[in-house]
């Protein structure tokens, strides 16, 4: 078995659900990398490094986790780091499609890398960083939806 893995996103803000597969996956691997994109090829609300200190401060309680910004193909990032395996979250099955013709992509580009599939607890299914960030532009609370330090930064992010 591999001993590590990457849980890559754009985490734009990251949520409870991306910190719910976080956590799963970090029960599984004794390494993980969760690895930030910086290009995301459409516009954020956070800068790379924003999103980085934000993902960090998320999992700060996760001994095993380390936060790394990464730019190019995630499987080469991958080969790099010595990881076999890729954890993407699914939340509903309208992410199947996308997420099942990217895992067979990296498979074409990376044969020696899998492809772990995880959901998110059912709580944090509905989840999504775009929802998150139109709720909190429009002065809704998500509190319950993303970890406290995004909160506070959403906030200040977003004051108008």
């Amino acid at each position: 078995m591999n001993q590590k893995a990457i849980y890559a996103g754009t985490f734009d803000p990251m949520t409870l659900g991306h910190l719910d597969v976080v956590e799963r996956a970090a029960r599984i691997f004794p390494e993980l990398i969760v690895a930030v994109t910086a290009v995301t090829g459409k516009s954020t609300l956070f800068s790379q490094e924003e999103r980085v200190g934000l993902v960090k401060k998320a999992v700060a309680d996760l001994p095993n986790v380390t936060v790394t910004l990464f730019d190019g193909l995630l499987v080469e990032y991958a080969r790099s780091q010595g990881v076999g395996v890729l954890i993407r979250g699914l939340r509903a099955f309208s992410d199947f499609e996308y997420e099942f013709q990217m895992a067979l992509t990296n498979r074409r580009l990376a044969p020696d890398i899998e492809t772990l599939f995880l959901m998110p607890k059912q709580d944090y299914s509905f989840l999504s960083s775009t929802n998150v960030k139109q709720v909190a532009s429009l002065g809704g609370d998500v509190s319950e939806f993303v970890p406290s330090a995004v909160h506070k930064a959403l906030a200040l992010k977003l004051k108008k």
